[in-house]
């Protein structure tokens, strides 16, 4: 039986109770702590021999060496022609629509010079190396190969090397194919810690890289934000959630599965309803009651919904957006008559899905945009995974001999005031004896 919490905007202890029903423990245990620490430590030193054995311990799998564990393009290929006509359309059609939003995403170079011949400027370019992380076995996920890799590919990067865990030889073909049609340039069968290890130090056979991208277990989360510094990472995600404001006039049916769609994910999962209309917050919850019952994964929804679930009562829909951007989600589904202005009102989400049609499922395999996104209220102050987080700006300057000469007069002055010296005067070396006359 399922019991959403209800809340009420009017209540005295509204706030608190709202920060309960967020409240997420996302901090490691300290076993799980240790175990990935001694993990990235045997990587670092044994390398190759290292990934295998804790491939063997964890996934069931006993290789005598690297080349059984490097999945060739060749066996991506073959994934690609193994599953159905359907299957193959909705992946390219998917991936195009997510290679043209990205598109639209690439930030481009730029420089102007000043009138005394001063050129500054931004140069734009991608990283080298980017690794991905895509989970396997039973949790598979080939939409997030496509998110992650292919704006990566098209901001430009050389090279990205994809690592999935394939338990007791468990292939899932879909995210053999997804990575094909990608255009994924090495694919290595390993998973957990040890990979996210691999890939931040690199070992004889898994080249070293850049950042790493990608969603994962408790392990994966850890190892990522242990090697945070020495490579970059996307963000450290938490339960998938959904926040849908109603304004009473959606078909509840619709609004309840919407809930659904984010538990269904896993039982720390976050539906929220918030709604100025009582009477259609009890007509959802019928539909709930209702429509769980046909479903496959009912008792992670049921457990999802009763523990972190949540129904709010709003005077308004003005209140509604304030709770909102409280809230920060990374799914707001905009269920309203005037989405269009309403979103004018959402300063934090990591995705805005607008009017009664645009269900959130859309978002997550083909609409376009990222489905990788902040989560725990992060979208105060991070984004979707986009291009722009495989490109990088370096500063542009270049001074005439005349800037260099008046710029170097401030700069001497700073430098001297931070008893800095050596920068004062590498700065008075080139300030024009004829002008600081």
């Amino acid at each position: 039986m399922i019991v959403v919490t209800r809340l009420n905007k009017n209540n005295d202890k509204f706030w608190q109770q709202l920060d309960a029903i967020l409240a997420w423990d996302s901090v490691s245990d300290q076993a799980v702590l240790d175990t990935v620490n001694g993990i990235i430590a045997d990587i670092r030193q044994r390398g190759d021999a290292a990934v295998m054995e804790y491939t063997h311990r964890f996934d069931a799998m006993t290789v005598e060496s690297m080349d059984e564990l490097e999945v060739s393009p060749a066996r991506l290929q073959q994934a690609l022609e193994r599953i159905t006509d359907e299957q193959r359309e909705a992946l390219e059609l998917a991936a195009k629509r997510i290679a043209d939003y990205a598109q639209h995403q690439k930030m481009d170079s730029w420089s102007y010079t000043e009138a005394d011949g001063t050129m500054l400027g931004q140069q734009i370019t991608a990283l080298d190396r980017v690794g991905l992380y895509v989970p396997g076995g039973k949790a598979a996920y080939p939409s997030s190969v496509l998110m992650n890799a292919i704006p990566a590919k098209v901001a430009g990067v050389k090279e990205l090397i994809m690592v999935v865990p394939t338990p007791a030889g468990d292939v899932n073909e879909l995210v053999f194919a997804a990575a094909a049609i990608a255009g994924v340039d090495k694919v290595f069968a390993v998973g957990g810690a040890q990979a996210v290890a691999a890939l931040a130090y690199g070992t004889e056979t898994i080249p070293a890289v850049d950042k790493i991208v990608g969603p994962g277990n408790i392990y994966v989360a850890t190892a990522k934000r242990m090697v945070f510094g020495t490579v970059g990472i996307d963000m450290i995600a938490g339960p998938s959630e959904i926040l849908v404001i109603c304004d009473g006039k959606t078909n509840p049916d619709w609004i309840a599965m919407d809930l659904f769609s984010q538990a269904e994910h896993d039982e720390d999962a976050q539906s929220i309803l918030i709604s100025d209309n009582a009477e259609f917050l009890d007509q959802v919850e019928q539909s709930i009651a209702k429509l769980i019952e046909e479903m496959p994964r009912k008792a992670i929804i049921e457990q999802s919904l009763n523990d972190r679930g949540a129904m709010i009562l709003v005077d308004n829909l003005d209140q509604a957006y304030e709770v909102a951007n409280y809230i920060a989600p990374e799914h707001l589904e905009l269920s309203v008559e005037n989405p269009e202005e309403a979103v004018k009102k959402i300063r934090h989400a990591g995705a805005i899905f607008m009017g009664r049609y645009t269900a959130e499922a859309l978002g997550d395999y083909c609409a376009g945009p990222n489905h990788v996104l902040p989560t725990s209220r992060t979208a105060r102050f991070s984004s979707p995974l986009g291009v722009y987080d495989f490109q990088k700006r370096s500063s542009l300057i270049n001074c005439s001999a005349q800037s260099a000469s008046d710029l170097g007069k401030v700069a001497s002055l700073l430098a001297h005031g931070e008893g800095l010296t050596a920068h004062a005067r590498s700065a008075e070396y080139r300030i024009n004896s004829k002008s600081s006359s």
